[in-house]
């Protein structure tokens, strides 16, 4: 069934509570929601001020950024990637040695909504050269990379403090990377168009009902079977937002990637025949340029496939597969993606953010905090005096 014109969606095979569920989000977009509010086409960040013909003559980007600082523009450059002209390194986790690239011109775009994060800091302080363009996303307040821009002269852009990481892909956070990449920001702002869309929101609200269905059956492993290597990313930034949102007083989903057909030929017997304490998303990319097998070299027994595609074998088995988990009764969801572009991005983030903020309602948990994670932040800096 078709989600928008460029998402077909399967849901769940299940029975929820619609009408609860339907309720809950009305309640939820009656109510003054400012990270619903940076969902929509009227949010107001600072984007203006970037203008980027001034920094034509730069080819590469180094992103530096810890979760939903990095997460979110990095899904997008990786599934864009065939649109993107300039070459972007994502620094997004603390190294021994430098994976980024400081030759020639080059941009350092460094996001911390609290100006404060370690891991940001350290990287920042090794990779920033004089030579360099440099751009701090931070709140405006006194902090140690606020100050270390007004220091450097950098171009200073204010993170709205009300903004979480994981939360901040449609704000200034993704869309300033997003605008630096070549891309058009206003088209990942589907928002509007979707909420006035009876499918789109009769499907979030029967996938939500399902999804707390499998929960009280004691399934909280997510699964993504993931066919599109260019949406790794993605599922690492849904991973952030679910596990982050969601799993507070005992509570959670667990999101696991799992990279198909790969896994195939290593996952899928557990996945089939394991315990059965699992539910799936089949996530699919439809690949127009993808390889085609060479016909001269095929064997007769292997003649299926003359003329077949990497495509074409990859959809059967997109397909196969969800007979068989159908056959078993395993319970799934599947998205099938027409056009690989920036409404399609706006689109999946705009469904996996709503998705969440209502399980946390339904759920009856603060869906915007990480109170367990600032422990380590704290211990660590202990450690660290």
């Amino acid at each position: 069934m078709r989600l928008t014109s460029n998402i077909d969606f399967k849901n769940f095979n299940i029975n929820g509570n619609k009408n609860k569920i339907l309720n809950l989000l009305f309640k939820i977009l009656k109510k003054k929601n400012q990270i619903i509010d940076s969902l929509k086409k009227d949010y107001k960040y600072p984007l203006k001020k970037l203008n980027i013909y001034n920094f034509k003559k730069y080819s590469k980007v180094n992103l530096i950024g810890m979760g939903g600082s990095s997460l979110g523009a990095k899904a997008i450059y990786n599934f864009l990637k065939h649109k993107i002209g300039r070459k972007f390194f994502f620094i997004d986790n603390l190294e021994t040695e430098n994976k980024s690239n400081s030759k020639g011109q080059l941009i350092n775009l460094i996001i911390s909504k609290s100006g404060n994060t370690l891991e940001t800091i350290a990287n920042s302080n090794i990779l920033i050269k004089k030579h360099h363009k440099n751009i701090f996303i931070t709140e405006n307040k006194n902090s140690y990379l606020r100050n270390l821009a007004e220091k450097l002269k950098a171009e200073i852009f204010d993170h709205n403090n009300y903004i979480g990481g994981r939360y901040s892909v449609l704000s200034e956070v993704g869309m300033i990377p997003a605008q630096l990449m070549g891309l058009k920001s206003f088209k990942f702002k589907q928002y509007d168009k979707l909420i006035k869309n009876k499918f789109f929101l009769d499907s979030l609200v029967m996938n939500v009902s399902n999804t707390l269905t499998l929960i009280k059956k004691k399934k909280y492993n997510s699964v993504i079977l993931n066919y599109d290597k260019k949406s790794n990313d993605l599922f690492f930034w849904y991973q952030q937002l679910i596990a982050e949102s969601l799993g507070k007083n005992n509570k959670g989903i667990f999101p696991i990637i799992s990279n198909l057909p790969k896994d195939n030929h290593s996952l899928m017997q557990y996945y089939l025949d394991g315990p059965k304490i699992n539910f799936y998303t089949f996530f699919y990319v439809n690949d127009e340029t993808s390889l085609r097998v060479k016909n001269k070299d095929l064997l007769k027994s292997h003649s299926f496939l003359k003329n077949k595609t990497i495509n074409d074998i990859k959809f059967s088995q997109y397909i196969a597969t969800q007979n068989v988990f159908e056959s078993k009764k395993i319970p799934f969801r599947s998205f099938f993606i027409n056009k690989r572009n920036e409404e399609t991005m706006g689109e999946l983030f705009t469904f996996f953010i709503l998705e969440t903020i209502l399980l946390g309602k339904a759920m009856k948990l603060n869906a915007f905090d990480q109170p367990a994670v600032e422990l380590i932040k704290i211990d660590t800096k202990k450690k660290l005096i």
